[in-house]
């Protein structure tokens, strides 16, 4: 049915395609057409990618193209591409370059002057962000690191964000690092999604602060969304008496807009709360 509602002119690039993260009933029509007509099509594990192609009857070219062999096959097809071929590239599952092999290959592209079409489709990442219910301001971490003293470093960064949390992970893994979740993100809440779109997908809520004692299959992919920060949603609305004190000294030799940002700074209050508070306190001595 695609055929017949899709534009059948399409220019010579790559193309980044998505699949879908489990249920195959997830492909677009639009990524179906892009793969037909494509010269080439790069794959992450062609073993999985051809289980794909094969349910819908697409016989274009695999070539393997993942972490270990990326920037051997960059030349290859730049060539390829340069003579004015349709490539597309897809990962095992979702959308290409996002914790999947793909940047080498367009950054390369971007340099030569060669165009990269997006072909938007499912992602585990905005998925689960849209089944949270938690803040649609997200920082993506990926993967974890494996060592402990780059988790670390991860994990006092991305704590005084006041954004939701995504992260990959397996089952196993998240069980040995809970007590490093737990003391950067106590205060929060946690969505655990595992196996998602798939048969068996299974979604666990809970506080983080629970998280030591939650069942979890070790089955399966995981996707984890932790919530943006209770007490830091609080602390942006709310100017305590000390800071209310500081912002009349600041008054006297600072610009309005020079004290909201030192404010700001200090204390992960809202500019415009410490704004609106510091225009009050000047009509105040008018």
């Amino acid at each position: 049915m695609y055929k017949f509602i899709i534009n059948d002119k399409l220019k010579p690039g790559l193309y980044c395609v998505s699949t879908p993260i489990g249920n195959l009933g997830d492909i677009t029509f639009r990524a179906l057409y892009i793969l037909e007509k494509s010269d080439i099509i790069l794959s992450e594990d062609t073993r999985v990618s051809s289980k794909l192609l094969t349910k819908f009857e697409i016989k274009n070219k695999l070539l393997s193209n993942h972490k270990f062999n990326e920037k051997r096959n960059v030349k290859q097809i730049l060539d390829l591409l340069k003579n004015n071929k349709i490539v597309s590239i897809i990962s095992d599952a979702g959308t290409p370059a996002i914790s999947d092999p793909g940047r080498i290959l367009i950054n390369e592209c971007v340099k030569n002057n060669i165009e990269v079409f997006p072909i938007p489709g499912a992602s585990a990442a905005t998925s689960a962000i849209s089944a949270s219910g938690f803040s649609d301001k997200f920082f993506f971490c990926g993967f974890l690191p494996e060592k402990k003293s780059d988790l670390k470093i991860l994990f006092q960064e991305i704590s005084i964000l006041n954004h939701s949390i995504v992260f990959f992970i397996s089952p196993k893994k998240i069980k040995k690092i809970s007590d490093q979740i737990q003391k950067y993100f106590g205060d929060r809440d946690i969505l655990i999604t595992r196996e998602m779109t798939k048969m068996h997908e299974e979604y666990i809520r809970d506080k983080v602060k629970n998280l030591s004692n939650i069942e979890i299959s070790e089955k399966g992919e995981m996707t984890v969304v932790i919530s943006e920060s209770a007490n830091s949603q609080n602390r942006l609305h709310v100017i305590e008496e000390s800071v209310k004190k500081k912002v009349v000294k600041l008054l006297k030799k600072m610009s309005i807009k020079d004290v909201a940002s030192t404010i700001n700074k200090e204390n992960n209050i809202s500019k415009k709360v410490i704004y609106d508070f510091c225009l009050k306190k000047k009509n105040e001595v008018k």
